[in-house]
C-alpha cells in the first residue's frame, strides 16, 4: 500500500513536471515563432485575385480576363448542400474545435512514426485557411507549427462562418477554377444555387487532390471521391438514405465551361482589355475590376448578325470555293469521324461536317456524337464553282458535282420563305468588313464589329485597318466647297479630266463609275449620284490645301492625307472608326466628338472612373465640344446626302421607311472597298467590307450592294426607338427655286424646277427669262412662293 502510494507520487509529480514542460516547451515554440508569424490583422480585407469582367452598358457580361477564374461568394449565399459536402468531406468537427484537431494531428504523427511518411496532415478547415492565405504549401515542421498557431490565432478573430467564407472562396478546385463559385461555373456553367447533390459533392470532392479526382480528367477517381463525400454526408446525418442513393447512382456529368459570356462583343472586350492593362498592368488581371461599356446588347447583337450576313451573302454569290479539307480513307466508325472533328472549330454558326453519303440531288453529312443529317438540293444547288472574283463555273446538275464523300464542309440552319428550317452548304466568307456605330452628341460608341470571326483573326479592322474611304470622303470635299462659296446649286462640268506628270506614262484619266459624262451638274445632284469627275474639277477648282485643312475639322490630320487631286476621290487611307467621327459632324450639328468605349470602372463596388465625355451642342455642367462646322454648311450638307438615299446609290435604304437618313456609299478604284456611312441626328453607323489583301471584289461590288445592306440591317434595330427626326432648317439659311439644269434662280411656274438652300447672299442669279417675265415676290426669298418646309426639298 505505501509502495502504491510512492508510486502515485511519483506519477503525479511525473505528470506535472511533464505537463509543466510541455507548456513551457509550447510557449517557448510560440515565442520563436511569434515574430515570424504574419499578421491577421487584415484577413478580411484580403484582396483576392479576382479577374477582370467587361459588361456591356445593359450589364451582359462580354469577357473575362485573368488566369484565375474566381468569383467570391458570401457565406449567407452558399448552399446548405455545399457547407454540409465540405465538412463531411474535409473537417467534420469544423464548428466544435479551435482551429487544430488534435485527433487529426495525433493520427498524421503515429503516421509518421510508423511509415516515415507525412501522408495525414490532420489539417482542419482553418489551417488550411491559414496555409492558402499566409504560408506556402511545401511540407515542412515548421511550416506546419506555424499553420497551428496562425489558426488558432485566426480562430480568436473571426467566427466560423468568416472562416468558412474565406476558405470556399480561396481554395484551388482545377482547371485554374479557385472558390466554388468559380468551379460551379467551369465544371457545370451552373449558378451555385442550381447544382444537384450529386455535383456539389463533387466539388467538395475536389481539395484532396484537384487534378487525381478531377471529373473532367480522371472521371473514374472522381466518382468514387464523390461518392465517398456522399456516404460521409450520409454518416454524418447531412443527407438521408434516399437522398444519399439517388446521388450515387447519378452519372458524372461535368464538363469544361467557359465564363457564361452573355454578348459577343469580343473586338471591343479586347480594346478595354489593353487599356486597362496600360492603365493598371498586370493588376488588371487580378484585382476584381468590372469595366461597364458603352454598347448595349440590342445593338451590339444586331450589328453582329447585320454585318456577318452581308459576308456570307456576297461570299455565297461569288460561289463555292470548295471543301476545306479532304480524308481520304474516310473511317467507317463514328469513333474515328469525332476524332477527326475534334480539332476542327466551329465558326460562328457554320457548323463543320463531314460529308458521308452522296445521292442524286442530296448528301448526307456526319456531325459528330452520331450525329447526321442530310443536305437537301435547295441547301446545295447554290454552289456554282469560283473562278475568280467577277465569274462563277456552271450551274452545278447533282450533289456530285460540288462534293465528295470525305469532303470537310460547312453547313448553316436557314429558313425559308414558309417558315420550314433546312440545312445549307456553307463556308467562311474569305471577304471580311467592320461596323462601327456611334452616338453623335457624345461619341459613346453603341456597337462595333472588327470582322467576321474574332477567333479567326483578332485584327480588328474596325479601328486598325486603314483603307481608302472612295466616295464616302466627298461629303468632306463638298462641305469645304460650301465654305469657299460653293452652293449645292452651283454647276461643274461633268467632262473627261486628263491629269500629267512629267509628261511620261503616269497620265491619270480618272471616270464616273458608269464610264459616262453628264455635262454640266449642279453639285447637290453630283453628290447624289456620286460623279467623280465633278468631284476632281471642283477640288481643283478651289484648291487641294483648303480641301486638306477642311478635313481637320471632321477630325482628320491634313499630314496623313494625299495633297493632290486624287483626293476627291478618297485616295487616302482612314479607319471605319475615323470615318464615324467625321460623319458625326454632320449628323449632330457641326461639333467634333471624340469616340469613346468605357462608361464605368469599378471595383469592390466603388467607382474608379467615370466617363466625361465631350457633348456637341448647347449643355449645363459637361465639357463641351468644339464646333468646327458652322450650322449652315452642316444643315446643307445633311440635305444633299439625304438625296443619296432618296434617289441616289445609297437608295436601297429607303427600304427603313424614314425621312430623317442621309449617308453616302463609298467604293474604291477596281472595287477593292466597299462602304456605306450614314446617319441621322441620333446614331451614326459606317460599315467597311474588303479583303484584307486589298484583292478586287468583283464587278458590281459597290458599296451599295455590299456594305449597305449590313447597314440597313443593323439600323433598322437600332432606328426602333428613335424618333424619325429631320434637322429642322437654321433661321440664317434661305431656300430658292432653281432650274434644275442651269441652277439659276427662276419663277414658281418655271417647269423642271425645285426648291435649294443658300445662304442669304449666296441665291443664284435670276435667270434670263425670269429676270424679264417673272413677279418680283415670286423671286423673294422670305415670300410664300418661294419658301419651304425642308422636307418639301428634293
Amino acid at each position: 500500500m505505501i509502495l502504491f502510494g510512492k508510486l502515485l507520487k511519483y506519477t503525479s509529480i511525473l505528470l506535472v513536471l511533464g505537463i509543466t514542460l510541455g507548456a513551457l516547451i509550447v510557449g517557448g515554440t510560440y515565442l520563436h515563432f511569434r515574430s515570424e508569424l504574419p499578421s491577421i490583422d487584415n484577413l478580411q480585407q484580403i484582396q483576392l485575385q479576382v479577374p477582370m469582367r467587361v459588361f456591356s452598358a445593359d450589364g451582359k457580361l462580354i469577357a473575362q480576363y485573368g488566369e484565375k477564374r474566381r468569383d467570391p461568394v458570401s457565406y449567407a449565399d452558399i448552399p446548405k448542400d455545399m457547407v454540409h459536402a465540405f465538412l463531411a468531406a474535409e473537417d467534420q468537427h469544423f464548428f466544435r474545435h479551435y482551429g487544430i484537431d488534435p485527433a487529426g494531428l495525433a493520427r498524421a504523427a503515429i503516421t509518421l512514426a510508423l511509415t516515415g511518411k507525412k501522408r495525414q496532415g490532420g489539417s482542419t478547415i482553418t489551417m488550411q485557411v491559414a496555409r492558402n492565405y499566409y504560408l506556402t504549401s511545401k511540407r515542412t515542421f515548421t511550416r506546419k507549427i506555424r499553420e497551428i498557431f496562425l489558426a488558432l490565432h485566426i480562430e480568436q478573430e473571426l467566427s466560423k462562418e468568416e472562416i468558412l467564407e474565406l476558405y470556399l472562396n480561396k481554395i484551388y478546385l482545377g482547371h485554374r477554377s479557385y472558390g466554388i463559385k468559380a468551379a460551379t461555373q467551369v465544371y457545370y456553367g451552373k449558378d451555385l444555387s442550381e447544382l444537384t447533390l450529386a455535383e456539389t459533392a463533387m466539388i467538395a470532392g475536389l481539395p484532396k487532390a484537384p487534378s487525381n479526382y478531377n471529373p473532367v480528367t480522371n472521371p473514374e477517381r472522381a466518382l468514387q471521391r464523390r461518392n465517398y463525400v456522399l456516404k460521409r454526408m450520409l454518416a454524418l446525418g447531412y443527407i438521408d438514405q434516399e437522398q444519399a442513393r439517388e446521388a450515387i447512382d447519378a452519372p458524372v456529368t461535368a464538363s469544361l465551361h467557359r465564363a457564361k459570356v452573355e454578348l459577343e462583343a469580343p473586338y471591343l472586350a479586347e480594346m478595354v482589355r489593353e487599356r486597362l492593362v496600360s492603365e493598371y498592368g498586370a493588376d488588371a488581371y487580378t484585382s476584381g475590376i468590372h469595366v461597364y461599356t458603352t454598347i448595349t446588347s440590342k445593338l451590339q447583337q444586331a450589328a453582329n448578325e447585320g454585318l456577318r450576313q452581308a459576308l456570307e451573302d456576297y461570299d455565297r454569290r461569288h460561289g463555292w470555293r470548295g471543301a476545306e479539307k479532304h480524308f481520304d480513307p474516310l473511317p467507317g466508325d463514328s469513333d474515328a469521324l469525332d476524332g477527326l472533328l475534334a480539332e476542327i472549330r466551329q465558326v460562328q454558326q457554320l457548323i463543320p461536317a463531314i460529308v458521308t453519303r452522296i445521292e442524286e440531288k442530296e448528301v448526307e453529312v456526319y456531325l459528330g456524337k452520331d450525329r447526321t443529317t442530310t443536305i437537301e438540293w435547295k441547301g446545295l444547288s447554290w454552289a456554282q464553282p469560283y473562278e475568280d472574283e467577277s465569274h462563277r463555273g456552271a450551274k452545278p446538275k447533282k450533289a456530285s458535282d460540288i462534293l465528295e464523300t470525305g469532303d470537310l464542309v460547312r453547313i448553316k440552319e436557314h429558313q425559308d420563305d414558309e417558315g420550314n428550317r433546312y440545312w445549307k452548304l456553307a463556308q467562311i466568307p474569305a471577304v471580311t468588313g467592320a461596323l462601327v456605330s456611334l452616338n453623335p452628341r457624345n461619341g459613346a460608341i453603341n456597337a462595333l464589329v472588327g470582322g467576321y470571326d474574332f477567333y479567326t483573326s483578332k485584327f480588328n479592322r474596325a479601328i486598325q485597318a486603314k483603307r481608302q474611304p472612295g466616295s464616302g470622303f466627298k461629303p468632306i470635299i463638298y462641305s469645304a466647297a460650301l465654305e469657299a462659296g460653293y452652293t449645292a446649286a452651283s454647276l461643274i462640268n461633268d467632262a473627261p479630266v486628263v491629269m500629267e506628270s512629267n509628261g511620261d506614262d503616269d497620265t491619270w484619266r480618272p471616270e464616273n463609275y458608269s464610264g459616262k459624262f453628264y455635262g454640266p451638274t449642279r453639285l447637290r445632284w453630283a453628290l447624289t449620284k456620286s460623279r467623280n469627275l465633278v468631284s476632281i474639277r471642283l477640288l481643283r477648282a478651289m484648291g487641294v490645301s483648303a480641301a486638306l485643312e477642311h478635313a481637320r475639322r471632321f477630325g482628320f490630320d491634313p499630314d496623313k492625307l494625299p495633297p493632290t487631286l486624287s483626293l476627291a476621290l478618297g485616295s487616302g487611307e482612314v479607319t471605319p472608326m475615323q470615318m464615324a467621327r467625321a460623319y458625326a459632324v454632320l449628323a449632330n450639328g457641326g461639333y467634333l466628338i471624340e469616340p469613346w468605349f468605357i462608361q464605368r470602372i469599378e471595383k469592390n463596388g466603388e467607382a474608379l472612373f467615370e466617363a466625361d465625355p465631350l457633348i456637341a451642342g448647347d449643355c449645363e455642367d459637361c465639357r463641351q465640344a468644339p464646333r468646327t462646322l458652322s450650322e449652315e454648311n452642316r444643315y446643307i450638307m445633311y440635305s444633299m446626302m439625304q438625296d443619296v438615299i432618296t434617289r441616289g446609290t445609297g437608295a436601297r435604304a429607303r427600304v427603313l421607311k424614314r425621312n430623317d437618313l442621309a449617308g453616302k456609299t463609298g467604293t474604291t478604284n477596281e472595287q477593292r472597298d466597299a462602304w456605306f456611312n450614314g446617319f441621322n441626328q441620333h446614331i451614326v453607323t459606317t460599315v467597311w467590307t474588303g479583303f484584307d489583301d486589298n484583292s478586287r471584289l468583283g464587278k458590281g461590288e459597290v458599296g451599295g450592294r455590299v456594305a449597305l445592306p449590313a447597314w440597313i440591317a443593323f439600323m433598322k434595330v437600332a432606328l426602333e426607338d428613335i424618333p424619325d427626326d429631320p434637322p429642322e432648317m437654321p433661321s440664317s439659311l434661305v431656300t430658292v427655286r432653281i432650274d434644275k439644269n442651269t441652277g439659276l434662280q427662276v419663277s414658281g411656274n418655271t417647269p423642271d424646277s425645285m426648291f435649294e438652300i443658300f445662304r442669304p447672299g449666296n441665291e443664284p442669279q435670276v435667270s434670263e427669262h425670269d429676270a424679264l417675265s417673272a413677279n418680283p415676290a415670286e423671286n423673294d426669298p422670305g415670300s410664300d412662293d418661294s419658301s419651304v418646309r425642308p422636307d418639301d426639298l428634293f
